[in-house]
């Protein structure tokens, strides 16, 4: 399959495509034309590495895992990454979702508050002192 084919199926750019090839991610063949030729897995990979950047792994954390995705062998060292790398997006996961409850409550509280006549003295006297001069 063709860099451009692979690229709009993965939904990446081609450029990404080439950024990945460069790092190791993935592997083209090339043909006697010298145009890259990826196999089918390849839309399945590009995908599955978009999702693990998005967790926030980097190329390195990713080129180090993708062996057991090819092989399926596991190294104590391998299983110990993919553990740890769980772990670390499990964080990721608890932090946000603290943030997400969090945010929650406050929409609550705005959409009860938000008609009412009554303000934030503390508010009041921050927008005073950002729009009055000071008085001397």
């Amino acid at each position: 399959m063709r860099i451009g084919k692979v690229a709009e199926r993965a939904g990446v750019s081609v450029r990404a495509l080439r950024y990945y090839e460069e790092q190791g991610l993935v592997i083209a063949d090339r043909s006697p034309s010298g145009h890259r030729q990826y196999p089918e897995s390849a839309v399945e990979r590009v995908k599955f590495i978009q999702l693990l950047y998005a967790a926030g792994l980097t190329s390195k954390a990713i080129l180090q895992i993708l062996p057991f995705l090819d092989t399926l062998v596991a190294t104590p060292q391998m299983t110990r990454r993919l553990t740890d790398e769980r772990a670390r997006i499990r964080g990721k996961i608890d932090a946000l979702t603290r943030a997400h409850d969090r945010l929650e409550e406050l929409i609550r509280l705005a959409a009860e508050y938000e008609n009412s006549p009554a303000t934030c003295s503390a508010s009041a006297d921050v927008a005073a002192s950002h729009t009055s001069p000071p008085r001397h």
